[in-house]
This record gives C-alpha cells, sequence and structure tokens, in this order.
C-alpha cells in the first residue's frame, strides 16, 4: 500500500455497504447502498466539503498564509476543518453553539483549532440546536471574521460545498455499477444533497432524489414548522438552505426521532456501523421508500458520521 504525505489524501474514496442484514431484519423489498463517510479520517463527510472550501480558496487568492480560518458549524464541518488546517498549517476559529454535543468541541481543539460557543435561544431546548440558535451562530462567526480579517468558509453559503460532494456522487455511480434508482439525505447545509443528486441525474436523470427532513420540521415538505426542537443533530432547521438545488428534489420523506433513535442502535447492532442520527434518518427515509414508492430498487444513502460524537447525547 502506498504512503501518503498528507492526511487530506486520505479523504474520499470511502467504501459503500449493501444493508443486507438490516434488510432481514426489517423485510423491505430492494437493496439499501450506504456510503461510509463516518471512516474518513475526521470521521464525517464533512472532510470533503472542509478540504474543497480551503483548497478553491486557496487557488482563488481568497485564502493566503498567514490568514486565520474561521467557520459557523454545528461539529463535523469544523472537525473537517481543524484537521485540514493543522496539516496545511492555518489557525482555525470555529464557532458553535452550546447545544451541540461537548465531544465535538473536544475533537476541534484536539487539532489544534479554537472553539467559540455561542449560548443558545431562549427558545431552544439544552443540548438540541436549532433555526434561531443557528443565526447566533453566525452572527458571532461574523462579528469574529470582522474583527481578524480571516477567511470565512461559509459552508451554508458556499457552493464549493456542493461541488465537492459531486465527487461523492460520481463514486457511488461508479461502486453500484449505474444500477441506482434511488437516492435520500437529511438536508443540512444542503450540499450533499445536490451534489451527489446532481452527479447522478448527470449520468441518469430518471434516478429519484429525495430531501429527507424530521417530522414537524420539513421545509422542503411544505409543512408547517412545528418542531424545530427535533433531535436528529446538524440538519432539519426549518428554513431554506441555498446549497439545495430545489429542481433536483423529486419528492421529501419525513422521519420522527424515535424511528431515527432506534434506527441509528439498528445500524449497530446489526450491521457493525456506528454512526450519528442523521445517518440513522437516512437509513430510516431508504427503508421507507424501499416499502413503499421505490420498492424493488436499490437506493443509495450516505453514513455521515461517527457515533463517537453523541455519546452524552443519548443516542446510544
Amino acid at each position: 500500500m502506498a504512503s501518503i504525505s498528507s492526511i487530506t489524501e486520505a479523504i474520499g474514496g470511502t467504501f459503500l455497504l449493501q444493508l443486507n442484514r438490516l434488510k432481514r431484519e426489517y423485510r423491505f423489498d430492494g437493496d439499501i447502498y450506504a456510503k461510509l463517510e463516518h471512516m474518513s479520517p475526521g470521521f464525517s463527510k464533512k472532510d470533503r466539503i472542509a478540504l474543497s472550501m480551503i483548497e478553491e480558496a486557496e487557488a482563488r487568492g481568497q485564502l493566503r498564509p498567514g490568514m486565520p480560518v474561521i467557520e459557523t458549524t454545528s461539529g463535523n464541518t469544523g472537525i473537517g476543518a481543524a484537521m485540514v488546517c493543522a496539516a496545511k498549517g492555518y489557525r482555525f476559529i470555529c464557532v458553535m453553539s452550546r447545544g451541540n454535543s461537548p465531544e465535538r468541541v473536544k475533537m476541534v481543539e484536539s487539532f489544534g483549532g479554537e472553539v467559540v460557543l455561542v449560548a443558545q435561544s431562549p427558545n431552544s431546548k439544552k443540548g438540541l440546536v436549532s433555526g434561531e440558535d443557528l443565526c447566533l451562530v453566525r452572527d458571532e462567526t461574523l462579528r469574529i471574521v470582522n474583527e481578524t480579517g480571516g477567511f470565512y468558509l461559509d459552508q451554508f453559503n458556499n457552493y464549493d460545498n456542493a461541488k465537492a460532494q459531486e465527487l461523492m456522487g460520481e463514486e457511488i455511480w461508479m461502486q453500484t455499477d449505474g444500477e441506482i434508482g434511488a437516492f435520500a439525505d437529511f438536508i443540512g447545509t444542503g450540499g450533499t444533497f445536490t451534489g451527489v443528486s446532481k452527479r447522478l441525474k448527470h449520468h441518469n436523470p430518471a434516478i429519484k432524489c429525495y430531501a429527507v427532513e424530521p417530522e414537524g420540521c420539513a421545509y422542503y415538505a411544505g409543512e408547517d414548522i412545528i418542531c424545530p426542537g427535533h433531535r436528529i443533530q446538524g440538519g432539519g432547521y426549518g428554513s431554506h438552505q441555498l446549497n439545495v438545488d430545489k429542481s433536483l428534489i423529486d419528492g421529501c420523506i419525513t422521519v420522527c426521532d424515535d424511528t431515527v433513535v432506534k434506527m441509528t442502535r439498528d445500524l449497530a447492532k446489526f450491521e457493525g456501523v456506528f454512526a450519528g442520527f442523521s445517518s440513522g434518518a437516512n437509513v430510516a427515509a431508504a427503508v421507507k421508500l424501499l416499502q413503499g414508492p421505490e420498492k424493488g430498487k436499490k437506493v443509495a444513502i450516505v453514513i455521515n458520521d461517527c457515533g463517537l460524537k453523541y455519546i452524552s447525547a443519548g443516542l446510544f
């Protein structure tokens, strides 16, 4: 096996796992193929976008040696960016809500990143990050950017986010030999949904792409936002995200907290895949599709991150 000269070279090229034991347990008609992004060196799919946003900014001259890198994050992008910045020698400042799990803070700090924690909105539940919390974090991020003159990655509005995930879509296409009928993804920033869907539909426009959202906070499904404090961390913010290309959405699937928690636990129990809430949401959505409109097809989903980041959140 060849050696590498930077940890960034280990990002991407993850395995695709067919969830056979869950199929026997849940008795759905078809197959689920899970992209194992939790096996990336920073333990999430956000390693891809962190590297892409930083290297594209370097290429454009927006990020230069000596400039700090700053990001608004619920954790995974911050961890990925801290890792990439450590490898490239940049100072990294991560701005997060106090509602995020402490494991994420420790991981950013372990890579040498600086963490600024922002108090939650009075309307939010402790440990659950809402759209209101995210707005407060963004405001603090902009203040720090203006104060330091640093480069703001801005994953929510940076199209290099979705562009990076097109490569994941290409990998899924190649790993399934093009025999894919549908793709489902939990909406956070929307970069993965848009990037992967765009690439899959480039190869075959008939592939159906589904936006996955929490029950009671399903903006793209057109539902009233009555439960912004759901448990599915890292997304479901109940508002439009600029990286979501709505023209790629063929349908919406909603999942409830209890189902997601059980599915995430079953993913570990039956498949040996130790993942977080949003990964369980993706699998639960795929099961719904294979018990309904996509019965008999092959559905691709993403295992977004590792379950180690949720030990304190009561997921396991």
